[in-house]
């Protein structure tokens, strides 16, 4: 346990943090809408844009939060972090690779393009390729294998609430002709085989799954803790795949825009059209971030902002020097967990 003085003195910064970014950035997100590109983000998404959290977990079991940080939202893409690490545990390596390449795709997350010299999606953080991680975990039924995902989810989060939302899951039904198309695309090019509607309801059940940012903050503290629960103490898989699944999340996780948040934020991540984003600083901590408001790649503007801010204030970045420690950038001395490195 931390100090309590230091601890009051972590969440005091991390409300500062919390309250610098309350304004919106309405240029970039009116894009976004005026765009068309916001299939996910309906009319009242103006309300939705005063929705916003920032939470910490450490390796330690410490969780730090600051703003609506119990507010639920869907998973989306998130959760195809969790099905590729399903997919990893439950099958060879090579053979994971063989059905879904690790390369960033340089288009969006929705995008209709192949990896053609290799015969396969390009990467498992792309809907293309979440489709083929979703095939291969193993179950007998689909049913099983959501129950397999959802286990997964709860282990990471530390609890045994998460469930399928069902308004969601229809709501993405109704919207899923891109991801219909590209799935029977891909099974008339043999990257599939099988009755494609089971496994496209498979796929976007779990994109329905709803958390809290508290929670997601876990569940990134669990992949920084090599698959163990920070809280629970409990090993939700087996740590030998956590490099494959966080080397992917690093290259590929923030959609079209992962070059740019490698080289500026510097830590392994993924993002969600809901407006959440799971970012894991591999043997220190967690972060979650929820705001609806999207830039142009479909990342939340507030959620990039912040973890910018964090990364460069923590020293995050992969590449960070060696003195980059100071406090969300207060200059004063972080918990010890927060800034060994």
């Amino acid at each position: 346990m931390p100090d309590p003085a230091i601890r009051d003195q972590v969440n005091e910064r991390l409300g500062d943090l919390y309250e610098r970014h309350l304004p919106v950035d309405d240029e970039r997100l009116d894009h976004y809408y005026e765009s068309g590109r916001g299939t996910y983000s309906p009319a009242e998404a103006g309300d939705e844009r005063e929705r916003f959290a920032v939470c910490l977990a450490t390796v330690d079991g410490e969780v730090y939060e600051a703003g609506r940080h119990d507010w639920p939202f869907a998973l989306h893409s998130i959760s195809k972090v969790f099905a590729y690490a399903l997919a990893l545990a439950d099958n060879r390596r090579e053979d994971v690779l063989s059905r879904v390449g690790v390369e960033p795709s340089g288009d969006a997350f929705n995008s209709i393009t192949f990896d053609e010299r290799h015969h396969r999606p390009h990467n498992p953080m792309v809907n293309a390729g979440a489709l083929v991680t979703s095939d291969l975990v193993r179950g007998d039924s689909t049913a099983q294998k959501l129950d397999r995902i959802l286990a997964l989810l709860r282990s990471c989060a530390g609890t045994d609430d998460l469930e399928v939302a069902e308004e969601t899951f229809e709501k993405e039904v109704r919207t899923a002709d891109r991801n219909r198309a590209t799935a029977y695309l891909m099974r008339a090019e043999g990257m599939l085989a099988g009755d494609v509607e089971e496994l496209l309801a498979l796929y976007l059940r779990q994109c329905s799954v709803h958390v809290t940012c508290t929670q997601l903050a876990v569940m990134a503290a669990t992949l920084a803790n090599g698959f163990v629960n920070p809280i629970s103490g409990e090993q939700a898989l087996a740590r030998d795949r956590i490099r494959d699944l966080l080397s992917v999340m690093y290259t590929c996780g923030m959609y079209d825009a992962a070059g740019q948040w490698a080289y500026e934020v510097g830590v392994p991540a993924k993002s969600g059209v809901a407006g959440a984003i799971l970012a894991v600083v591999p043997g220190k901590l967690g972060i979650g971030v929820y705001s609806p408001g999207l830039d142009a790649y479909g990342n939340s503007v507030r959620g990039v902002s912040v973890c910018k801010e964090i990364a460069a204030a923590l020293g995050l970045h992969v590449f960070a020097r060696e003195d980059e420690d100071a406090l969300l950038g207060t200059g004063t001395p972080a918990p010890q967990q927060l800034t060994e490195r």
